[in-house]
Formats: structure tokens, C-alpha cells, sequence
């Protein structure tokens, strides 16, 4: 390699030869130095699943950097996990990038994809009502009943179907053709029925109309499922429970049995 020009050596007439002089020189050398010694290589395998700068690696046995610059981890393929900016005249130790690989709170960078999953969240667009004023009534001969003491269900045995409630079905989008996402609305009603937790009871929900696209209120969808003449609603808000009885008791979510989640419906 061809010998470096000394950039400041026309300038040493300029200056006494005193000490300040022959200090600066030397540090302006070393960093020279250090520049021109600079590896641009392509990362070495033993580089990968390390730490590493992005910034130029020093070969120069001089201390380490203080300016300021971006450090990374890299994993085995080459992708970048996380990085830091260091700040002006800040060292990096051992120990800092120890502190990186370990801290929660560093900047991860992630793929754009995981903020387009974010984005496309799935929309259920209302399709039509596929059933109107429909009882349902469940193995235990039991129908669904107005709980007169809150917004909610009861199941009890009537001898007058006339006093049960009745629904009316909305069917959503997407469907895969044998479970269909739908609501069940009381007939000439605003009131919804509203999926809780596991064991506590449905609620009646208000609505200004009948929603034309869900999105986030899923506990208003219910994933309807027959077999044979039974019917089973599966709650899209949680998946593992259905719609479920007790001898009248409130209506519930449940996974099954002690609860009873098969029922008949009834077109009035």
C-alpha cells in the first residue's frame, strides 16, 4: 500500500515546538491511522449471534470508541435484533453491550409484517338475517326467558312457548361454509346478546342498530354449529366456550358439561 500523505505537514512550521503541538499531532495521527485501517469486509462468521458496531471496527490497539455510533446485535443469517445509539464521548464496555442484549427496554426491530398483521385485523361484514323470531330451547326442554332482575338470560321450562324470547339470527362474514359467525338479537328489540367470561352470564347489550361490520366487538359473534338437529353457539371472544344452560339459572358460557350447550330452535 501506498504511503498515506501526511495532511498536517505543512503545518508544523506554523506551530512552536512545544508540547500542545506534539500532542494534537499525535492524536490527529492515531485517528488518521485508525480510519485508513478501517475493515469494510463483509461480516465473518465468528461476527454472527454477537455484538457488533455499525460503525467502521477499529484495528488499532487504541482504546475504545467514545464517538458517537450504533451498536447492534446480529443473528445467525445477518439480520439485525436490536440497536442502541451510544451518546458523545460515552465508552463502550463489555458490560454496556451486556446491558443492550438484556434490557427490555431497548428498541427491537421488528419486521414490517408484524405491524401490518396489526393493521389487517379481520372484519366480519354483516351479510343478512337468516332466521327471525327463532326460540331456542334447550335438552332439557327449557326455553330462554328475559332475567326480570338484570340484562340478561334465564333458561326455564314453559308450558306457553308465547313467553319465551324470541331471536332473530344476523349471519357475518367471513364464513368457511359450515360455521357461520352470527348475532342473536331479540326480536323488534336494540338488545344484543354479549359474551362474559367463562362461567358468568351473557349480557343483553344495546345497540344503536345492527352492526354492518365487527371488528373489535367480537363478543357480540357467535360461531353457529349443528349437528344433526342439535345447535351449538361457540363464542368468537372465546372460542372454547359456548352458550349454556342450567336449570334455571342464568345463561352462561360453558365448556359443556356440568352446563348444557346443545339446543333445538324453534321457527315461530
Amino acid at each position: 500500500m501506498a504511503k498515506v500523505p501526511d495532511l498536517f505537514e505543512d503545518l508544523k512550521d506554523c506551530y512552536s515546538e512545544n508540547e500542545e503541538y506534539s500532542s494534537n499531532n499525535d492524536t490527529l495521527s492515531l485517528i488518521q491511522k485508525s480510519f485508513y485501517d478501517a475493515n469494510y469486509g463483509p461480516l465473518q462468521e465468528v461476527c454472527m449471534d454477537k455484538f457488533m458496531s455499525l460503525s467502521t471496527s477499529e484495528t488499532s490497539k487504541i482504546a475504545k470508541p467514545a464517538f458517537k455510533e450504533s451498536v447492534a446485535v446480529v443473528s445467525a443469517t445477518g439480520k439485525i435484533l436490536k440497536k442502541r445509539r451510544l451518546s458523545l464521548n460515552q465508552p463502550i464496555t463489555d458490560e454496556d453491550l451486556e446491558a443492550i442484549a438484556n434490557d427490555p427496554e431497548e428498541e427491537i426491530i421488528e419486521s414490517k409484517s408484524a405491524f401490518s398483521t396489526f393493521q389487517n385485523k379481520v372484519k366480519y361484514g354483516f351479510t343478512k338475517t337468516i332466521k327471525s323470531q327463532c326460540i331456542l330451547n334447550d335438552i332439557l326442554a327449557q326455553s330462554l326467558i328475559r332475567d326480570p332482575t338484570g340484562p340478561y338470560l334465564k333458561a326455564a321450562a314453559l308450558n306457553n312457548l308465547d313467553n319465551a324470547v324470541k331471536f332473530d339470527i344476523g349471519a357475518y362474514k367471513p364464513a368457511d361454509g359450515f360455521n357461520i359467525p352470527v348475532t342473536l338479537r331479540i326480536s323488534k328489540t336494540r338488545l344484543f346478546v354479549s359474551a362474559q367470561d367463562e362461567g358468568e352470564p351473557l349480557l343483553l347489550k344495546e345497540m344503536p342498530e345492527t352492526p354492518k361490520v365487527i371488528i373489535d366487538e367480537t363478543n357480540l359473534l357467535f360461531l353457529w354449529e349443528n349437528h344433526g338437529i342439535m345447535h351449538y353457539f361457540r363464542s368468537m371472544a372465546h372460542p372454547e366456550l359456548f352458550i349454556a344452560t342450567k336449570n334455571e339459572e342464568r345463561v352462561h358460557l360453558a365448556r359443556g358439561q356440568p352446563s348444557t350447550i346443545d339446543f333445538k330452535i324453534w321457527d315461530n
